[in-house]
């Protein structure tokens, strides 16, 4: 055997547990603090308690709020782009058929949408509004994840 590789061992190490309870035994190190002991340990002792030696139940709720955070701010985010006041101009249409809609009084995706409720007559008889727009019109709104009503999914020629 080599001399001098091997660690110091004390035949009267003393363990202590956050319980408060206490022992000795051999080990390489003089002092060994614990969290849990058979004293206290809910195998042993049948007690219901939970053993968290390093706040991982702190960090388990810290990712859970985290996550309904998250889950929350994409509903609201959702919610907001299918808001029936969002202007017209975000649409996106073009610039003939957003003025002829402003011309018309319309500003809002609620408005289009109770116009396109009476059908797509209702819109094509705005002036300088035609078919190309109502197509392009119907796209955007379904893009934006808007539902038609009934009467504008028909086709009226």
């Amino acid at each position: 055997m080599r001399k001098d590789i091997h660690p110091t061992y004390y035949t009267d190490a003393q363990v202590i547990c956050s319980c408060g309870n206490t022992w000795t035994t051999g080990s390489t190190r003089k002092l060994i603090r614990t969290d849990v002991c058979s004293n206290c340990h809910p195998f042993y002792t049948g007690e219901q308690r939970i053993v968290d030696s390093e706040g991982q139940v702190d960090r388990f709720y810290k990712k859970l709020q985290v996550r309904q955070q998250f889950l929350d701010d994409q509903e609201a985010r959702e919610s907001a782009r299918t808001s029936l006041e969002r202007p017209v101009a975000e649409l996106e249409l073009g610039t003939r058929a957003q003025e002829s809609l402003t011309k018309a009084g319309i500003a809002t995706v609620g408005q289009i949408l109770e116009r396109l409720s009476d059908g797509e007559a209702a819109l094509l008889a705005i002036d300088g509004f035609g078919r190309k727009s109502l197509a392009d019109l119907k796209k955007r709104l379904r893009y934006f994840g808007y539902e038609l009503p009934e009467a504008a999914k028909e086709i009226v020629v």
